[in-house]
């Protein structure tokens, strides 16, 4: 069956039943016969078609949300208003851990296995941004309104749905507004979650952004420095001659940027950042201290590893070069210091999560956009655990920008493809007689 783009807009507002194959799954001659036989059953068909009718309550909570400053290490006030919204819909199990993580239980029938659904609470703005929600039609305009709000919407709506509906799963669903996404989060909530002794999670569905067919199954790994050279300063006239940390800072950047180029391939795109730089007093003064940001990002944790090295080759040079042209005063010296680590994670296309879910993107007429990204599925994918991330519907725009919007089209489609994911990991309980 054959689905145009002029369809899509309403062709799951109405649920008719689908044939479309991709896997195998257990019980149905393929995923997409399984994810089929889930949306046809009364009661899930309800929650669909409820996830339609709530529209305008889902656009006032991504205002109320947005509107509510998130920086990284600062999700605290947006946490607690997002925990009383999961009481709101109904869960009773709620908490917040360590890590700043809102994690609320909605318990399955049997209980055997526990799927994490999850959103990070955290933007990249920092807490003094204007986050006033501007709507212009459709297009709803504010810093972090798209990344990530309006996934913490995608959980409420879902939670929602499956409560009205009386929808029961046969494992325990965890719905989780984690912290240390953006930024120089380096992941600490998911990292946190799956720590020892942390809650068990079988398998993780992260909602993030990207058009609604993306689909996220292996991680592009990051490795994060800051790097600070020092040495005694002094005047640009007076001190002439001593070793010079912007001199050294820039030797660094030269090299990293003419070697680095070569671990990139076809077959893995490597990148590299130089993304601040810092330091000095004044224009006549030769600084105490000059200092960069840097990050690298690969889909192979091998070619990031390379990249890796050769900055660390490139940094112990420009000191070296730098001291020994100096003459006069103390050598320079140096700190590497890691700020951020995202293991680069390949997953399994052909796992039965992944190609459930590409089976959901197909039921709504979208064509699965299989990719890797740096997400907080990177983290569980790189320690074994099953993880994807989905879209979380809509259009969004400039992302990580003041200009940041997100526009409400089809935005159903992007609830129903997560929802319809879940119950296939999850499973449907059989009402009970």
């Amino acid at each position: 069956m054959c689905h145009t783009p002029a369809m899509k807009s309403t062709l799951r507002s109405f649920l008719p039943a689908l044939s479309l194959a991709v896997a195998a799954s257990p019980g149905f001659a393929d995923n997409h016969e399984a994810i089929d036989a889930i949306a046809s059953q009364a009661s899930v068909n309800a929650a669909l078609q409820q996830l339609v009718a709530m529209e305008q309550e889902l656009l006032d909570d991504l205002v109320e949300l947005t509107e509510i400053p998130a920086p990284p290490f600062g999700e605290g006030p947006r946490g607690e208003r997002f925990a009383a919204m999961l009481a709101e819909a109904g869960l009773m199990e709620i908490t917040m851990d360590d890590a700043g993580n809102v994690i609320g239980r909605r318990p399955g029938r049997d209980g055997e296995r526990v799927i994490a659904l999850t959103a990070h609470l955290d933007t990249v703005f920092p807490a003094e941004t204007d986050v006033t929600v501007h709507i212009e039609g459709n297009r709803y305009i504010a810093p972090g309104i798209g990344d990530n709000t309006r996934g913490l919407v995608v959980l409420l709506g879902i939670l929602r749905a499956l409560e009205q509906a009386s929808i029961e799963t046969g494992a325990d669903v965890l719905f989780i507004g984690n912290t240390g996404e953006e930024g120089l989060g380096d992941l600490r909530g998911v990292k946190h979650l799956f720590r020892d002794g942390g809650p068990r999670i079988d398998a993780m569905i992260a909602v993030d952004g990207g058009d609604t067919g993306r689909l996220v199954y292996g991680g592009v790994g990051s490795h994060r420095y800051r790097v600070t050279f020092e040495g005694p300063g002094g005047h640009s006239w007076g001190a002439f001659g001593t070793a010079n940390p912007h001199h050294a800072l820039g030797r660094a950047i030269d090299t990293f940027v003419a070697t680095a180029p070569a671990i990139n391939s076809e077959d893995e795109k490597t990148s590299f950042n130089i993304g601040r730089i810092g330091g000095g007093t004044s224009i006549n003064s030769v600084p105490f201290e000059s200092w960069m940001e840097v990050d690298m990002r690969s889909g192979s944790q091998a070619k990031l590893d390379e990249v890796d090295a050769l900055f660390q080759q490139a940094v112990q040079q420009a000191l070296d070069e730098e001291n020994a042209a100096r003459t006069r005063g103390d050598a320079l010296t140096v700190t590497i210091e890691r700020v951020g680590k995202r293991p680069a994670a390949r997953g399994d296309r052909e796992s039965d999560l992944v190609q459930r879910a590409a089976a959901a993107i197909t039921w709504a007429g979208i064509e699965p956009n299989f990719q890797l990204s740096s997400t907080d599925a990177n983290y569980p994918i790189s320690i074994g655990v099953p993880a994807i991330t989905l879209s979380r519907g809509g259009i969004s725009r400039d992302a990580h920008s003041p200009a940041e919007s997100w526009e409400n089209v089809d935005s159903h489609l992007g609830l129903q493809i997560v929802m319809l994911t879940l119950l296939a990991e999850a499973g449907v309980a059989a009402p009970l007689q």
